[in-house]
């Protein structure tokens, strides 16, 4: 399990570092707001520990940032603000939790272990949602994440991940893809499925990340991580 811990006070960070990786999780640190929130954006953490107040952008600042683009991690903040209102105002930015400092380390510790039990489900068990790998769908709204970051998808290119999704592994037939997408309409020409996947490959794969779409030539295509 990974963790960013976001706080400018040395004081704290040093030794909480310690005891979370102690606990078995692995750290990483950022000590102002504006580096907190790109390694937010460019990692797949389990859980965010924000300090409300941070130099250059809050963590009530981050935390709206990241919700905003679809980011679901969850997020426990740490701060000295202990009043209704504030407490409020951090849930109402999207925040899962709040502990206000000083805090007992046990009481912190056991918030983390709850955060991230709750972030756990076993892959594919959710009805509205799928995951393979690091890309995430969610029927329910229609939406898709890879690494956490919201990707911009037609809706057939919805439909087409979907059934790649939910036929994760298997050989996908050109005929079974036809008949799956435009079961209710005329078939479209030959190149029009190849054109379909060309686009959805651009927007999903990313570099650096597993390729997902795998052709099996003259026969169709496999979707998931390769053996």
């Amino acid at each position: 399990m990974s963790i960013l811990l976001v706080d400018d006070e040395t004081e704290l960070t040093e030794p909480l570092c310690k005891i979370l990786s102690r606990e078995g999780y692995t750290i990483d640190v950022a000590n102002n707001g504006n580096t907190g929130i790109r390694l937010a954006l460019s990692n797949n953490y389990d859980l965010l520990i924000l300090d409300w107040m941070l130099p250059h952008k809050s963590g009530l600042e981050i935390c709206q940032e990241l919700r905003v683009k679809g980011l679901t991690t969850p997020v426990l903040f740490l701060t000295a603000k202990d009043t209704i209102d504030d407490r409020v105002l951090g849930l109402d930015a999207g925040a899962d939790d709040y502990i206000v400092k000083p805090f007992e380390l046990r009481e912190l510790l056991a918030r983390v272990r709850a955060l991230l039990r709750r972030g756990i489900t076993p892959e594919n068990t959710e009805t509205n949602k799928l995951k393979v790998a690091d890309l995430e769908l969610d029927k329910e709204n229609y939406t898709a994440y890879r690494n956490q970051k919201a990707i911009d998808l037609s809706e057939k290119e919805l439909e087409l991940l979907e059934y790649f999704m939910e036929n994760s592994g298997q050989l996908l037939t050109h005929e079974a893809i036809y008949n799956h997408l435009w079961q209710d309409s005329e078939q479209p020409s030959s190149n029009v499925l190849a054109a379909l996947v060309r686009l959805l490959r651009r927007k999903i794969e990313i570099k650096g990340q597993p390729v997902l779409i795998h052709t099996v030539y003259g026969k169709g295509y496999r979707f998931g991580l390769s053996e």
